[in-house]
């Protein structure tokens, strides 16, 4: 492929989907990630592309957010590794909450394994994930479809939200930061990802390495509330990578690394965790998908009681 086809393409992809990787950009045009970085430097002299810690970005500094068809097809090996780490965090009966996204997709896929979990999330994919899954519940918030991403968000989301409280949450963003934390191009997917993180005891924040550095318009979790960053490894040559991981572990963020033999920050070996209490019911749950309200409503004032002490317990 000549060099002015092959940046075409590189150009391309990244009008589509807002930012690539140099590793997908490198697998797409079938070059090395060497060749890549020098197209990428042109396209950049011309105005057309901003180089973006270890990928490409739409020129103005803010990223744009893209479709799920574009996402689904973007790091797919990371999100596979993150997603396998990040299960290791979950003990069976827990209650947590899962927002949108695709690598909170992948983590749905394993959950279905873990019997006696509660699962919150306002996804249609997270929900279609676990809807089959043996001994879990699945409860959906309230809100209006997303079609972009298949999820729930708006007024209905964020009040089914209210007076929820489960023991982690599992989120998702299009760019992280140590200096503004996690955020997202969308306001409305903004607003609700902070309803699900304030329904937590923990935060857990999944992001591939091609969001470490990027910085986009809504911020969704400030980097004082993230208990823990399930990544993968970032090439050796991306520096700004490894930077903004060891800034976000200097400013107590947790760092599980998928593949890697030790996490900066964080654990060298991801252990099980004990469960927190959440709003469970008493017995192991029948699947199904049903609305954050009706469980909130069968809970008893023991049940509320109880969690409440636990919560002050925890503070």
């Amino acid at each position: 492929m000549f060099a002015a086809e092959r940046r075409q393409l590189i150009l391309e992809m990244v009008r589509a989907n807002g930012a690539v990787s140099l590793r997908e950009l490198a697998r797409v045009v079938q070059t090395s990630e060497v060749t890549v970085r020098r197209d990428v430097r042109a396209l950049e002299a011309e105005g057309l592309l901003d180089r973006r810690h270890g990928g490409a970005v739409l020129p103005g500094g803010f990223t744009r957010e893209s479709g799920f068809p574009q996402k689904s097809h973007l790091a797919t090996a990371e999100k596979t590794a993150i997603a396998d780490l990040a299960a290791n965090f979950v003990e069976e009966g827990e209650a947590i909450v899962v927002g949108a996204g695709t690598t909170t997709q992948e983590l749905a896929r394993r959950l279905a394994r873990i019997p006696g979990l509660t699962v919150v999330t306002n996804s249609l994919l997270v929900a279609q994930a676990l809807a089959h899954a043996n001994r879990v519940e699945v409860v959906m918030t309230g809100g209006t479809l997303r079609g972009s991403n298949y999820a729930l968000v708006g007024s209905g989301a964020e009040q089914s939200l209210q007076g929820l409280r489960v023991s982690r949450a599992f989120i998702s963003g299009s760019g992280l930061t140590a200096e503004r934390g996690l955020s997202t191009s969308n306001m409305l997917s903004a607003s609700v990802d902070r309803a699900l993180v304030q329904a937590a005891a923990e935060v857990v924040v999944l992001a591939d390495h091609t969001k470490l550095g990027t910085d986009t318009m809504f911020q969704t979790v400030p980097t004082e509330v993230i208990t823990r960053l399930v990544t993968d490894d970032p090439p050796a040559h991306d520096d700004r990578a490894h930077t903004e991981l060891q800034a976000l572990a200097d400013q107590g963020v947790q760092i599980a690394v998928a593949g890697a033999t030790g996490n900066p920050g964080g654990d060298e070996v991801p252990a099980r965790r004990r469960a927190l209490p959440g709003p469970r019911r008493g017995q192991a749950p029948a699947p199904g998908l049903r609305s954050a309200a009706a469980v909130l409503g069968e809970q008893g004032p023991a049940e509320r009681e109880r969690a409440r002490v636990a919560d002050l317990r925890r503070r």
